[in-house]
Formats: C-alpha cells, sequence, structure tokens
C-alpha cells in the first residue's frame, strides 16, 4: 500500500467489466486516482462505487464516460472486448495525444476464444498503435491475468508480460504492475505483443480442459524482484 495519494491519474476506459474493475480496484487501492471510463457515465458511476464500497470509501474512483477519462487522465488503460476496441479507440485517441495508452485488449473472436486469430496489424496493441497515431505511446500489458482475484487481496500467481514503443513507456508500465501486486516483466518492443496477446487463447484451452478457471503464466530461469 502506498501512503497517500499518487500524483498520476489513470483512466480505466471500459472499466465497467470484471478485468477493469479489479485493475482499478488494485490502483485505487495502492493510491492512485482512477477514472472509471463507459460508453455511458451512468454504468461508469455504478462501477465506481461498487469499488469505493469495497475500499470503504479510502479511495478516489470517479465514474464518468470514456471521453471524459482520457481528457483527464495521465494514463489511459483499455479493457474492452476487441469487438469493442477500434470503436473506442477512435472515440478517445485526440485526448490520447501525447500521453500513454496501456492496451488490455486480446484480439477474441467468439466462439472459438480458445484459438489464437490475431488481426492484420498483427496485434491488438499493433493495431491500437495504428489508430491512436505516432503522438501516442503504447504498451500491451495485463493480457495473462485472469480477472478472478483481482478484487481481492490474495497474491495473483500471475507474471505480467509488458511489451510497448519504447523502454520508457514499458518502464513507467511496470510500476503500474508493481502498484497492483504483480510482478512484471519487460518483454520488448510492442511487436512481441502478438506473442502476449496470443498466450490468452492458450490459457483459456488450458482452463477448458483441466477444468480450471485461472491459468497464468510465471517466467522462471531468470531473477525474480
Amino acid at each position: 500500500m502506498v501512503n497517500g495519494p499518487l500524483l498520476l491519474t489513470i483512466a480505466v476506459l471500459g472499466g465497467t467489466g470484471k478485468e477493469g474493475k479489479g485493475l482499478a480496484y488494485r490502483w485505487a487501492r495502492a493510491g492512485y486516482r482512477v477514472l472509471i471510463g463507459s460508453r455511458t457515465s451512468e454504468k461508469a458511476v455504478k462501477a465506481a462505487s461498487e469499488i469505493m464500497t469495497l475500499l470503504e470509501g479510502s479511495a478516489s474512483v470517479v465514474g464518468t464516460t470514456n471521453l471524459e477519462a482520457a481528457q483527464q487522465a495521465d494514463i489511459s488503460v483499455l479493457t474492452v472486448p476487441y469487438s469493442a476496441h477500434r470503436e473506442t479507440l477512435e472515440s478517445v485517441k485526440d485526448a490520447l495525444k501525447g500521453k500513454l495508452l496501456v492496451d488490455v485488449t486480446v484480439p477474441l473472436v467468439p466462439p472459438k476464444v480458445s484459438k489464437v486469430q490475431m488481426p492484420t496489424a498483427g496485434s491488438a496493441a499493433q493495431e491500437a498503435k495504428e489508430i491512436v497515431g505516432s503522438e501516442v505511446e503504447v504498451v500491451a500489458a495485463f493480457q495473462n491475468v485472469s480477472h478472478e482475484h483481482l478484487l481481492g487481496e490474495e497474491q495473483v500467481e500471475c507474471d505480467v508480460l509488458v511489451t510497448g514503443t519504447s523502454k520508457k513507456a514499458r518502464e513507467e508500465v511496470l510500476k503500474l504492475v508493481e502498484a497492483a501486486g504483480l510482478t512484471g516483466w519487460d518483454a520488448g518492443p510492442i511487436e512481441n505483443s502478438v506473442v502476449v496477446e496470443g498466450l490468452t487463447s492458450v490459457l483459456i484451452n488450458i482452463n477448458k480442459q483441466y477444468g480450471s478457471t485461472h491459468a497464468g503464466i510465471r517466467i522462471t530461469g531468470a531473477p525474480r524482484k
């Protein structure tokens, strides 16, 4: 737990879903000011209220529209389903200029979500980079972390691979990973996001085959912090 609020404001775009609420909860608990974004502010306000209740009011979590959240935030984290990926980015891209975007999206194509199906751009993160342009740093992270335990206090046994457009951007996101109580690894340039995103379908398949709900990954053979 960080003592006192941090300077950064994090917008969780599409933050009314399970993954978005889980990450928002962890960052709010760590002392960040968190904005929950949604297409409708009513849904976002409800999600923010749920998180504030879990934290017994000892945090700053506010619900608003995706655009307003992106405009006010230092870092925006996109947690929408792939079907809403392009539309959401198009609606906020002007508000993201000069900032950092963390894309959590996985290009899952129902009904075969346990089969890797990557977009023409290579990955969702690379597609995001094409949409928002060169003025936005894009980092991919958190794709392989199940939402199952994010809203709890327990330690999540899953590492986070972080890829992105620059080392500096990846370093900033590794701080967010640590603040969420997870172990992160710099996994290199954004082109490597194709592997990280594809792993999600592999993990879904493992869950299906072995009756689990939150299979994850751990990096071995390298020094852990």
